[in-house]
């Protein structure tokens, strides 16, 4: 039994508040029930008296799933959920998530109360958190919201369930004529989860924290934020909501949100002012906004109760309702209310209107004869096919003769109308969910004799099956435009085309439930009809090849001056084979509209169907409904027909009890497990009580309603059963007690690991298993300059230049000692462009001989062309060749022989041989006795061996391993032909989609051949496009749902160039950043570190991916990304035209992290779905794993180059860290394992050398030296950052919350710039494109 007084149940002050501390709530005190999903509202709540939050009087509330309430209707999840306060809209938070009661998963109770033990219990609280200021405040109404055992929205799939953790908690309102007071309760253990995760993070494991607060939501000004307060948006400040309080009883939190005299900001309890012990981090900055933020590390000290006459009450709670309080609280240490500084920058506003007045006085009307509206004011408004009549304290429209309407809209009498329209819906078909967003509607309307037809597009199934019996959809539209009888008039000669219709049905006998709302949003273009239609709940499943019969009816429709109401019970029959079955459902209706108040409305009329037809087109995934309907007056003794007592709600059976139909009107009251039948209702079983509980021995047995559950004595915990417990395990510390089997401390360390063995690890410069650590040879690496001498020493190494060179062994210049020729200098030095008449390309990187001096024939590595120089290096013109060319004979200057290919490469071998994956180091061709190829081509240190063409080129397919038997060469090619690119990127989705895609995911469709299919469809969302052979979307060629581009090759091409697809626009010059945002990669330009956002746009749109990690090769102008969509790891140059290739497309499965080595040629990443760390060159091959033990859920990762380091993130929620190693694996340590949160973000400065993190946990900015030391936060109030990236001064990074980039200044911290793209969406991964290599070797 719930318990309504707080006095009752609170035993001592400083322990957490228990579930029976929360206000009554239930179904027993008459609590209305939200409708169970994922993002539900409650309809408007009109308030008995009006109450006032910021200063604005709001006359009706509005409850949301997602863990907040409003004075006004919530716009979708998607604009507020994700986001940081301030919201668009008036909020008040006591948990703003992505939470979900769908499958039964808690309830969200609400009501209006003004009961003396609510406003008792209300009034204690308030008093104490205000002790001087509300000694006489005393409420007259209360609002109370609660949400019981809720969860966090999780996106199921096939092996997914759905979380066991559940949250309960409360928000009341309580109010007077002047002052309104909010109370946020959080019982002990009502908290189990703290964030949830976004819905389009894909794969990437994050969760964004819940947000606790309030917003004023000043939508209707887009150049500021508006006021806000935020309690807790961390996961440190939420843990501390039900452990602490500002009224001194933990869990419980009351604010001043609303007064007729001025109150710019939300007051929190406990005291005015900044308190001196709350440290400057707590602060959250934003414009026009106080904050009362919890910091992790301070308490707030509880404060000293005493014994009244109902046992131990906190001081400032009144012993006894509403009695005189004779003691103030006055809390030390708590968190006081302050202003912050504004921002430099500001969020995007919706403007979204609120519905209230700035200066209502609920207690006062007046009407002023001089202020009514005339048909000189007021004509205006009416259709043009309409007159105005003057009345006598108004006037109205009304449509002339030959049209009909409600004077605002008229249309003509006995034409044809057509209605547009979307649909959205999220259903529960049977036990398997089912959404459509925006799915076409189209209805036409033969007015002469009242036939309606509607068509909904894009509903799949089983949703489109399932809805057949819902007739009512398409029923408003018949009774919109019915065929009126003489004296009765249809629907939309009452409402027009502005109104809304609710409609709730319930299918019988297992009584799901599903709400519709249809809403006309007026006449558009030659006069159609627009409406906005959602459908929420859960419908009856329906097997395949059903079809649904519904006999003719008749509906009785009650009207009033703003509303028409019906309710109906209604049989259908299921059609299948030679099976037929009769079911029903009751629907409830109401249409509310606004009318002409002197139009006299008739009080009843009859609807009557003489056809109704329903059917549901699988392959075109089309509902239709068709009806053929007529109006007339309602007979005098005309009443709705008798329905059974469980229909409409008539029976006798009391909660929990279910009440079960009958034959007619007989019926019986069925109880659930876990109850017991006591006369018309049921009793809760005790289970403990009566001995018929499991629990084992060292266990308290807990009654609950339906059930039972077991709990562990001190010193045992529950085995995985749930209903035995076991002992508890002492804890040792083998690192402490010298019982670890680690290395000595000079070359290793023990790392305690909670449930397990210690870890041991190398300390730097060692390598090993941490029980046998080694010195590591940095020298082997050639860390040094070319022209310098590494030194190996314990742990470290060390660089010197040779003799006849200066510098610090990394960069080494020639000095006077020694004289190197001019070729060999140009090997050291290369120039800009090679010596000679007309420059080819970049730098080109002579060949000498082993004198020094110039080889005759000279050839561009990149470019290929080849030129003959005389013995000064300078080219000698008319010798050029173009790539691919045979290369000139040079040596000899009388003959120009010239060589074979063949032969030209065994003179030049290239750096890995021709065909589609190198095998390793260079490779000598075998040349024919004329100089061609031979068909068979094996690499001399590998054992590789391969069938090349007359070019050289291999043949895929051919390459056999070292050790087996060679190909056969020179016959004919296999007939089996390989995979083309649709169908390798087809299975690469498949594979990711775990072979079964969801309806609205995309997969290109290929032809028999393996060719694209030109016209290409994104699963049910209706849009479509047309592709030319690589599989680029042709520019100009995307329809909307409903229609089809024609893409067949008989139609003409478009007028308009495709732009392909996935190519590369090349950015301007210059340094700028590129960031990962969903399918595609963005460019922002910087002019010193400014942000250029007039110049930012698309760089590669990649249909079809989801990129997360991005780098840059700066040596040869390209960018690798990571795809966890596709599962793949792929690059693209920056030159003009270049299209994206895929370098690794096999063992991945969720790739996160990307790090490129450009002096190495190598890159590194991370697979949270495979917790490894693999490395590979930078084509791919070569591949191997570092790391692929003691990871949990590794994300970022970056390199320095020059001194050879790779340093991760690993954001394991039990452990969090940051590791380091060598590039090649050895070494490994961990940097950072302490106050860290969600280390997402990492990167390497090259400019200060120092390694820095951005923390989505501790919201924090760091850095630290490259070994761990010099340790320092740089800002200390990031959002929901991800990934980071430094230049010059400044750090980038993207946000989860803002959906943009960020600016922080290195230096002071702050934030100096941001860029929201226009597309919104969150942001992955950023990296800094420079015009030259940072740290390179020479």
């Amino acid at each position: 039994m719930r318990v309504a007084v707080l006095v009752a149940v609170v035993a001592a002050v400083g322990t957490a508040l228990p579930r029976p501390g929360l206000f009554p709530y239930g179904p027993g005190r008459g609590d209305a029930r939200l409708r169970a999903g994922d993002d539900e509202s409650s309809p408007g709540l009109p308030l008995r008296r009006a109450l006032r939050l910021y200063g604005r009087a709001a006359r009706r509330l509005y409850v949301g799933t997602n863990g907040i309430i409003s004075t006004q209707d919530f716009p979708r999840e998607t604009q507020y959920v994700d986001d940081d306060f301030p919201t668009d809209f008036p909020v008040i938070a006591p948990f703003l998530a992505d939470l979900d009661t769908s499958g039964d998963r808690g309830n969200i109770y609400y009501r209006q109360d003004e009961s003396p033990d609510v406003l008792d219990q209300a009034v204690g609280y308030i008093q104490a958190g205000f002790p001087s200021t509300t000694g006489s405040f005393l409420p007259t109404n209360a609002f109370i919201t609660t949400w019981e055992d809720v969860g966090s929205y999780r996106e199921l799939s096939q092996d997914a369930e759905p979380s066991e953790k559940l949250n309960t908690f409360q928000a009341v309102i309580a109010y007077d004529a002047e002052d309104t007071y909010t109370i946020f309760l959080y019982p002990e253990g009502g908290l189990q989860f703290l964030g949830t995760r976004p819905k389009e993070s894909y794969n990437v494991q994050l969760e964004l924290p819940a947000r606790v607060g309030f917003s004023r939501g000043d939508g209707d000004d887009p150049k500021r934020d508006g006021l806000f307060h935020s309690l807790a948006s961390s996961e440190q400040a939420l843990r501390n909501l039900e452990r602490e309080s500002n009224v001194g009883v933990p869990g419980v939190w009351v604010f001043h949100v609303g007064s007729t005299s001025p109150l710019e900001h939300v007051e929190p309890g406990g005291g005015r002012g900044q308190s001196p012990d709350v440290p400057p981090s707590a602060t959250r900055h934003g414009a026009h906004q106080t904050s009362t933020e919890l910091p992790a590390w301070q308490g707030l000290e509880a404060t000293s109760g005493e014994r009244g006459g109902e046992g131990i009450v906190p001081r400032g709670l009144p012993v006894s309702p509403r009695q005189e309080q004779s003691h103030r609280l006055h809390p030390g240490g708590a968190q006081q209310s302050y202003s912050a500084n504004p921002s430099s920058y500001s969020s995007g506003q919706h403007g979204v209107g609120v519905e209230e007045d700035e200066h209502f006085n609920p207690d006062v009307f007046t009407y002023s004869a001089a202020s009514k509206e005339t048909c000189a004011q007021h004509h205006r408004h009416c259709s043009p096919h309409a007159f105005c009549t003057d009345y006598a304290t108004g006037a109205c429209c009304h449509c002339r003769a030959t049209y009909y309407g409600n004077g605002h809209q008229c249309l003509p009498e006995g034409a044809v109308h057509r209605l547009n329209g979307k649909v959205s819906g999220s259903l529960l078909v049977g036990r398997e969910s089912s959404t459509f967003q925006d799915v076409d509607l189209h209805a036409y309307i033969v007015g002469s004799d009242g036939r309606a037809y509607t068509a909904i597009s894009g509903v799949p199934q089983p949703a489109g099956r399932a809805l057949l019996p819902l007739l009512p959809i398409g029923g408003l539209f018949a009774w919109l435009f019915a065929l009126e009888e003489p004296g009765s008039e249809n629907g939309f000669s009452i409402t027009g085309a502005e109104f809304t219709q609710s409609l709730e049905v319930t299918f019988y006998p297992r009584g799901e439930t599903v709400h519709i709302t249809q809403t006309a949003e007026g006449l558009g273009p030659d006069n159609y009809l627009s409406l906005k239609t959602h459908i929420q709940g859960q419908v009856p499943f329906l097997p395949e090849n059903t079809k649904v019969h519904i006999t003719p009816y008749e509906e009785l429709y009650h009207y009033s001056s703003s509303a028409v109401t019906s309710s109906a019970h209604r049989e259908y029959t299921l059609l299948s084979g030679t099976a037929n079955q009769t079911l029903s459902y009751r629907l409830h209706q109401n249409i509310t509209f606004s009318s002409c108040p002197y139009t006299r409305l008739p009080p009843r009329q009859s609807l009557g169907v003489s056809h109704a037809f329903t059917l549901y087109d699988t392959q075109e995934h089309v509902l239709r409904y068709a009806l053929a309907a007529r109006i007339a007056p309602a007979p005098a003794d005309a009443g709705n027909p008798v329905v059974n007592p469980c229909h409409d709600g008539s029976h006798a059976c009391e909660e929990p009890a279910r009440c079960q139909p009958g034959v007619g009107m007989e019926y019986t009251c069925v109880c659930s497990a876990g109850y017991r039948r006591d006369g018309r209702g049921c009793r809760d079983v005790d289970e403990c009580s009566e001995g018929l509980s499991h629990c084992g021995p060292f266990t308290t047995c807990r009654n609950e309603p339906g059930s039972y559950r077991c709990e562990c004595r001190g010193g045992y915990r529950l085995a995985e059963d749930g209903q035995t417990c076991v002992p508890l395990a002492p804890v040792t510390n083998p690192c402490e007690d010298g019982s670890h089997p680690c290395a000595p401390g000079d070359r290793a360390r023990c790392l305690p690991r909670a449930g397990g063995p210690p870890a041991c690890q190398c300390l730097p410069g060692y390598t090993g298993d941490g029980i046998h650590c080694s010195d590591v040879d940095e020298c082997a690496e050639n860390p040094c300059h070319p022209a310098a001498v590494c030194y190996n020493t314990p742990g470290s190494f060390s660089c010197h230049c040779q003799p006849g060179y200066e510098g610090d062994g990394f960069q080494c210049t020639h000095g006077r000692t020694r004289q190197l020729t001019p070729c060999q200098h140009d090997q050291l030095y290369p120039r800009a462009v090679p010596p000679g008449p007309s420059p080819v390309g970049g730098g080109h990187v002579p060949q000498c001989d082993e004198e020094g001096g110039y080889r005759p024939l000279q050839c561009h590595g990149s470019t290929g062309y080849c030129w003959c120089v005389d013995a000064a290096g300078q080219e000698i013109a008319g010798t050029r060749t173009a790539p691919g060319s045979t290369p000139p004979r040079c040596g000899s200057p009388g003959s120009m022989q010239q060589l074979t290919p063949c032969e030209h490469e065994r003179l030049y071998p290239r750096a890995v041989p021709p065909g589609p994956s190198p095998v390793g180091d260079g490779h000598v061709p075998q040349c024919d006795e004329e100089g061609g190829y031979r068909p068979l081509q094996c690499h001399g240190s590998t054992g590789y061996c391969w069938c090349v063409d007359a070019a050289g080129q291999e043949i895929a397919g051919t390459r056999t391993a070292p050790g087996s038997t060679p190909p056969r060469c020179g016959s004919p090619e296999p007939t089996e032909r390989p995979a083309t690119m649709c169908e390798r990127w087809r299975q690469s989705l498949l594979e990711h989609y775990g072979g079964s895609p969801r309806p609205d995911q995309y997969v290109p469709q290929c032809e028999a051949g393996g060719e694209f299919t030109p016209l290409q469809c994104h699963g049910d969302s209706g849009y479509c496009w047309c592709v030319d052979q690589n599989g680029r979307e042709v520019q100009g060629t995307r329809s909307e749902p409903g229609t089809t581009p024609p893409c067949l090759p008989s139609v003409a091409p478009p007028r308009v160039r495709p732009s392909p697809r996935p190519d590369v626009s090349p950015p301007a010059t210059g340094t700028f950043l590129l960031y990962a945002q969903g399918q595609q990669i963005g460019y922002l330009p910087l002019n010193g570190t400014r942000l250029q956002k007039e110049a930012a746009r698309t760089l590669l749109s990649l249909h079809g991916s989801i990129v997360v990690g991005i780098d840059y090769d700066c040596r040869d102008k390209t960018i690798y990304w990571t795809d966890v969509a596709g599962r793949t790891i792929s690059r693209a140059s920056l030159e003009s035209g270049a299209e994206p290739e895929t370098i690794i497309n096999s063992g991945l499965i969720s790739p996160e992290g990307l790090a490129v080595d450009h002096l190495r040629r190598a890159m590194f990443w991370t697979d949270s779905g495979l917790d490894k760390i693999e490395r590979a060159r930078l084509d791919g091959s070569e591949r191997r794993v570092l790391f692929d033990t003691e990871l949990v859920n590794p994300r970022a990762i970056t390199v320095d180059p020059v001194r050879g380091n790779l340093y991760w993130t690993d954001w394991n929620r039990e452990a969090p860290k940051i590791e380091t190693s060598t590039v090649n694996g050895a070494n490994r340590r961990v940097l950072v394992n302490r106050d860290i949160g969600l280390p997402n973000g990492l990167t390497f400065d090259p400019f200060s050398k120092l390694l820095c993190w951005a923390d989505a946990g501790t919201k924090h900015l760091e850095c630290t030296f490259p070994d761990g030391t010099g340790r320092r936060i740089i800002q200390n109030n990031l959002n929901y950052p991800f990934s980071i990236i430094s230049y010059a001064n400044h750090f980038y990074h993207t946000d989860w919350r803002r959906d943009g980039v960020i600016a922080v200044d290195k230096e002071t911290g702050s934030f100096t710039d941001e860029y929201l793209p226009e597309q919104r969406s969150h942001l992955y991964g950023i990296t800094a494109v420079y015009p030259y290599c940072l740290g390179a070797r020479k």
